[in-house]
């Protein structure tokens, strides 16, 4: 089973940014200059949430032939240094201007106020609540639920792992539809809990080795499958992983597919889906088409917006697995689960 995600493209960690010439649409609607992108902690190269934003972006720019500039993080940075990124891109003639992750939403709110006619997006945040804004949201906890059950029905010690890359309700969200997934296949199921920093500006987004040690730590008490919500610092949790040879289950995008995380593909299990690529696309889409949306717009299993990736052969030669996870997501399309939110 998978849900229909945009390809991240090959995504470098340098700090320059994407631009290109200003352009309209060929009815007329469109005048602005493209998309402007200001990225989350760790920026282009996670192989993960950013850089499915950045492939959203990349979709977007080549079908509707507009122009696109994508900005980096800086290190401890403030909430006015956000202000001040968002509102350059909008002075610049970006539109829609998208801040990639909840850390942006006092400085989406901010800009948007002081730009009206332009439209902003923020991914993983529905407090914004302006007119000129999209709060684009996602159920993780039900991709979470499905890592849960491929976890559980994987594992040959009846032992598992979470790790979290910072312990906030976002991130509380995979955990809790993890753990219910596990414990729908298991009841009695032993689960490592972990959460690698209190805040974001600790590194828990952003550092791969904090992720290595906390996988090392759980596979040395005994886990053998480890799901972790924590960006770029999961590809740690893969690594330690992969040299220990249990499995990892990825996130946000499918990281088996990833060309930094090859080496180690084998042992990525499946990946929880979140398609910010997509919503990043729709959001230009409708800015394009002279009906930008607003409010929450919110994706989950029945519309494709969250799923599990299966394109390790490894998983799809698990049948039990499969048809594990396969029901698990028609129970929840049907309404016969309702996964956890905490």
């Amino acid at each position: 089973m998978t849900v229909a995600v945009i390809a991240l493209a090959a995504a470098g960690c340098g700090k320059s940014s994407t631009e290109s010439s200003t352009s309209s649409s060929k009815d007329g609607k469109y005048s602005g200059k493209g998309v402007g992108l200001a990225y989350d902690v760790g920026g282009k190269g996670d192989q993960s949430f950013n850089d499915a934003a950045y492939a959203g972006l990349q979709k977007a720019e080549a079908e509707f032939k507009i122009g696109g500039r994508d900005v980096e993080p800086t290190d401890n940075e403030s909430d006015a240094d956000k202000v001040q990124r968002l509102e350059t891109l909008a002075k610049a003639g970006y539109n829609p201007v998208i801040g990639v992750g909840f850390a942006y939403a006092p400085a989406v709110k901010e800009a948007a106020g002081k730009f009206p006619k332009v439209t902003f997006g923020i991914i993983d945040d529905d407090k914004v609540q302006t007119k000129n804004v999209a709060d684009m949201l996602f159920h993780e906890e039900q991709s979470s639920y499905l890592a849960g059950v491929a976890a559980a029905k994987a594992t040959k010690k009846n032992h598992i792992g979470f790790i979290g890359g910072v312990d906030v309700p976002l991130i509380h969200k995979f955990e809790a539809g993890f753990k219910q997934g596990a414990q729908s296949v298991n009841p009695k199921i032993k689960i490592e809990s972990q959460y690698l920093t209190q805040t974001p500006q600790e590194g828990g987004f952003s550092s791969p080795d904090k992720g290595e040690n906390a996988a090392n730590g759980q596979i040395d008490a005994g886990a053998d499958v480890l799901y972790a919500a924590a960006g770029l610092s999961g590809q740690g949790v893969i690594k330690s992983a992969a040299e220990h040879k249990v499995w990892a289950i990825g996130v946000d995008s499918d990281q088996y597919k990833q060309a930094a995380l090859a080496k180690y593909k084998d042992y990525i299990l499946g990946s929880a889906l979140k398609n910010v690529g997509g919503a990043v696309y729709d959001l230009v889409k409708s800015v394009h088409e002279g009906k930008p949306l607003s409010g929450d717009v919110r994706g989950d299993l029945k519309s494709g917006g969250v799923g599990f990736a299966d394109s390790n052969p490894k998983y799809k030669a698990l049948t039990d697995v499969v048809s594990a996870v396969d029901k698990a997501k028609q129970d929840i399309i049907d309404g016969k689960v309702t996964v956890k939110t905490q």
